[in-house]
């Protein structure tokens, strides 16, 4: 991979006339097959906007200059099933066991041509060639779900790149977090896949020396310009060339962390540099514009030279995306729908069966069976408080799933730019089978519920209205899910979802006609709207129609009406929600 004179700039608000802020000023290099290339620099430097610009995860755009090249070509969306990104944050299923995990990267990611049998054999290989065949049965877990080591969970996120066999590997930060011990064996693993043929960069915050040593090159970066390019075991006598060395013994690259931070303190630099420093001037400026200036020198043009770009001239100009006419996906769309729906079962069925669920289920059942033990319809007395069951059902089986629903989309997001950034499935795919993946769970909890209350209660004793009672109930709820998918996915924020969510349930529930018979013209329109008052009055029908026509100030009719508005909200909601997906700037 070479790169050449690469800038990129983003608008910002309240900058210069331009609005234009530059993040990386012109930086150039080169890595090979068999070599890992480190970037190194202080937080803010641009190393991590390189590694994006270098792996394809940022959208590139006519004012972002220079040349990136793969074996001479330019980056293509072919390209890109050759090419592994391992972002800094671990993006895991906290559920999912390492095997789960990794086979269903394969089946997603590895080529048509393979069947079922050879993805998942290639996933054991990839388990046992990154040590982790002692724990690939266990879950993923997270701070609240007790699970993997920070280590066991990198090496996880690195085995869902190299599963594809990748030829160049991008790696952002993945030391971040980890202790030294661990740290050098994560860097050990990547020279080992470096030896093996791979090309290998990575940011790098603050290693230790005996990880910096483990490096081949180094780009050093300091405010997105390059303070140094070249080999990392020749980094050192570069910056003792300039005049720059430690006054005692130094971890190196703390040396240099700490000049392209400014800091000179324990840190030998030419007389006429520090004479610059002490009259006044800002030390981190002077020394950043002298360590530039040396670079540009004495080092730049030669290191320019080696780097062989054959892209013709003027497509060298700019950083060019190429589509390729077709995207090659692992798996064709019924597979993908398969896969995740199956992934999704898996993952969320823990949080759905859990005890805290089911108590929450059960307890409320038979606290309302308890409330409206034995009531009996025939009494109009008992027919009003049994209409309040219906109600209070209605209510519970509308909030429960909009709040549920509602985090889908945000707490997902990273994994969906994650997987989407790497083409693992369409969009559709994925919402469909996220979307339909919870109705198996929810129509499970639901006739737990109604198994409950329905007879305690005293309710309609008939299976047609027993059944049509499940059914009504289930609709209200894949309805309720509909809203929360939408409030989500258009907000992409969990606390203002919530806010919204909660405010438009309440207008839905006082808009219904139970608690105000009377809801003025103004309002009352809202109704419509609401699948509590399609639900509610479907309810009442099941319930009462061979008793009376009228209940609480509501006609009961045919209740087709009633029907079509749910069936209409259930795929209203949901189309809204894919829209809003759809508009996400997904890699």
């Amino acid at each position: 991979m070479q790169f050449t004179d690469v800038t990129y700039k983003v608008v910002l608000k309240g900058m210069t006339s331009s609005g234009k802020k530059d993040i990386l000023n012109g930086i150039s290099g080169s890595v090979n097959p068999g070599e890992v290339l480190a970037m190194m620099g202080p937080s803010g430097s641009g190393k991590t906007t390189l590694l994006k610009l270098l792996g394809g995860r940022l959208n590139h755009h006519p004012t972002n200059g220079g040349s990136i090249t793969y074996n001479d070509k330019i980056y293509s969306k072919f390209l890109k099933s050759r090419i592994g990104f391992v972002t800094q944050d671990d993006v895991l299923f906290t559920h999912l066991t390492v095997k789960e995990t990794l086979t269903y990267t394969a089946r997603l990611r590895l080529p048509k041509t393979l069947t079922k049998e050879q993805k998942e054999k290639r996933a054991l290989d990839v388990i046992y060639e990154l040590g982790l065949e002692r724990c690939q049965n266990t879950m993923i877990g997270d701070s609240f779900v007790p699970g993997l080591s920070g280590g066991e969970r990198k090496r996880v996120c690195i085995g869902n790149e190299i599963i594809i066999n990748p030829s160049i590997l991008f790696l952002d930060e993945p030391t971040s977090g980890l202790d030294s011990t661990t740290a050098l064996k994560i860097v050990q693993m990547l020279q080992d896949m470096a030896k093996a043929g791979k090309t290998v960069v990575t940011t790098i915050h603050q290693p230790s020396s005996r990880l910096f040593h483990k490096f081949d090159k180094l780009i050093l970066l300091g405010k997105g310009s390059s303070l140094y390019f070249g080999k990392a075991s020749e980094s050192m006598n570069y910056f003792q060339s300039i005049g720059c060395s430690p006054l005692i013994s130094m971890n190196p690259a703390e040396f240099l962390l700490d000049l392209a931070n400014g800091n000179i303190n324990d840190v030998s630099v030419p007389s006429e540099l520090k004479d610059k420093v002490q009259t006044g001037n800002e030390a981190s400026a002077v020394v950043h514009e002298y360590l530039v200036e040396a670079f540009e020198s004495r080092l730049a043009e030669t290191e320019k030279k080696k780097i062989i770009v054959s892209v013709p001239q003027d497509e060298a100009l700019k950083i060019k995306v190429c589509s390729s006419p077709k995207r090659q996906w692992g798996a064709s769309w019924d597979e993908q729908f398969s896969i995740l729906f199956c992934r999704g079962i898996k993952e969320r069925k823990h949080d759905y069966f859990s005890w805290l669920r089911i108590t929450q289920v059960l307890s409320t059942a038979i606290i309302l069976g308890s409330l409206w033990w034995q009531s009996d319809a025939e009494n109009p007395k008992d027919l009003q408080d049994q209409a309040g069951l219906l109600f209070f059902i209605t209510v519970f089986w509308g909030l429960i799933p909009v709040f549920t629903a509602i985090f889908t989309f945000p707490q997902e997001r990273a994994m969906l730019n994650k997987e989407r950034a790497a083409d693992m499935y369409r969009l559709s795919a994925y919402f469909l089978a996220r979307t339909t993946s919870d109705l198996p769970l929810d129509l499970i909890l639901s006739v737990l519920f109604l198994l409950v209350v329905y007879f305690m209660a005293g309710l309609r004793l008939s299976a047609a209205s027993f059944f049509l009672t499940i059914l009504t109930v289930f609709l209200c709820i894949i309805a309720a899910q509909g809203l929360g998918l939408a409030i989500g996915a258009v907000l992409m924020d969990s606390k203002s979802a919530t806010t919204l969510g909660s405010v438009t349930v309440m207008i839905f529930m006082l808009a219904g006609g139970f608690f105000v018979q009377k809801v003025p013209i103004f309002i009352s329109w809202i109704r419509y709207m609401s699948f509590n008052y399609h639900t509610y009055k479907l309810l009442l029908k099941v319930q009462y129609e061979h008793l009376t026509p009228i209940v609480n100030g509501i006609k009961i009719d045919s209740g087709l009406t009633e029907v079509a508005a749910l069936i209409a909200m259930v795929f209203g909601y949901r189309f809204l929600a894919y829209l809003s997906l759809r508009r996400m700037k997904l890699q």
